[in-house]
């Protein structure tokens, strides 16, 4: 029998100590928005601290860029069966691998104007999550903290995602459907 577990907020694992974001809404509303990856019991083992700050937002690019995130994140989150999440002052938990995709789009967005914003939403959003989850990791490999603003990948995520226009509202492109690699005549049987 699988045991069901229980999520938090944007699927995060309800049990203590899993490896998780946070996402620290402050109720004032000047105040910056932080996202914190907390590596929950792997903390302090083998080097690893316990939590690493990996961004600080200013309210207003938060503002730009949460409604995008809640969706996005909701919408797979259905799609799993799961409890669906909604920003909120104070602590936020997010799910370890949803956790990286909102780091790529803060870092894409942190220094963007308010033309730009929308564009690095909309190209954020047609991101496959395995492509986000990538380019997480290659950010933070050389510059994941929040001192390391306009840095290595972190510039050339914001110069991938805000070049362009901004999307006509109500007009996205489908994606094309893709064929399955295993279905392919490189792998059908020899007769």
């Amino acid at each position: 029998m699988s045991e069901r577990f229980s999520t938090v907020d944007f699927g995060s694992p309800e049990k203590f100590g899993s490896h998780l974001f946070r996402v620290e809404i402050a109720a004032a509303r000047k105040e910056p928005v932080l996202i914190i990856e907390d590596y929950g019991y792997r903390g302090l083992e083998g080097g690893i601290p316990r939590e690493e700050e990996r961004v600080v937002l200013e309210r207003s690019v938060w503002s730009a860029i949460a409604d995008i995130a809640r969706r996005e994140f909701n919408d797979r989150l259905k799609t799993a069966k799961l409890p669906t999440g909604r920003w909120h002052a104070g602590t936020n938990l997010v799910d370890r691998l949803l956790g990286k995709e909102l780091c790529v789009l803060a870092w894409a967005a942190e220094t963007a104007n308010e033309e730009q914003l929308p564009i690095i939403c909309s190209k954020w959003a047609a991101l496959r999550p395995e492509e986000r989850w990538w380019l997480f990791s290659m950010t933070v490999a050389e510059a994941g903290l929040p001192e390391d603003t306009a840095r290595g990948w972190r510039r050339a995520l914001f110069s991938a995602l805000s070049d362009g226009v901004k999307p006509s509202p109500g007009r996205r492109r489908p994606r094309p459907v893709e064929q399955d690699m295993f279905r392919l005549p490189l792998f059908s049987e020899a007769e």
